[in-house]
């Protein structure tokens, strides 16, 4: 094999330095995991008809990804000082841990909101309730996964 050949043969893209990945930007990311719901579960509201759907993206789905999406990224960043144990963590078993914890804290809420309010308090109860005991743990395990592993791609982490 000729050594041109060879040489115009290798991989370009080990021959390009790397760029590092932006930073992780809390504001940016609460703003996506807001946006990002918001508009596809609206579309898709909108392309089917379901008027629920259509409001329920910018209220309880594209809320909770906002609230969580703010909640995990304050937590993992630990006031610039990330904790010892969610950077040596591998990125699955790290993400997994705050889905669980995410999941389970929203569904939680959201079976609090559609069948506990109604039945304690004088709100009465509504579709909308109902919804809620789907859409949060739905977008709690979005935002989670999501901000983890940005957050996990920006920080130096070991390989995993």
């Amino acid at each position: 094999m000729s050594a041109t050949k060879h040489r115009t043969g290798r991989n370009r893209a080990a021959s390009r330095p790397s760029r590092p990945s932006r930073p992780f930007t809390l504001w940016r990311e609460v703003l996506t995991a807001y946006a990002a719901p918001a508009l596809t579960a609206g579309a898709a509201g909108v392309v089917t008809g379901q008027q629920d759907l259509a409001v329920a993206a910018c209220t309880s789905i594209a809320g909770t990804s906002a609230v969580v999406a703010f909640l995990v990224g304050t937590w993992l960043r630990h006031g610039g000082q990330p904790r010892r144990w969610t950077i040596t963590a591998p990125r699955g078993v790290l993400t997994a841990a705050l889905v669980i914890t995410a999941v389970g804290t929203a569904a939680l809420l959201g079976w609090f909101a559609g069948q506990w309010i109604p039945t304690h308090t004088a709100v009465p109860a509504a579709p909308w309730l109902e919804r809620l005991r789907m859409d949060l743990p739905v977008s709690a395990a979005l935002a989670t996964t999501i901000v983890t592993l940005r957050w996990r791609s920006t920080t130096a982490a070991s390989p995993a």
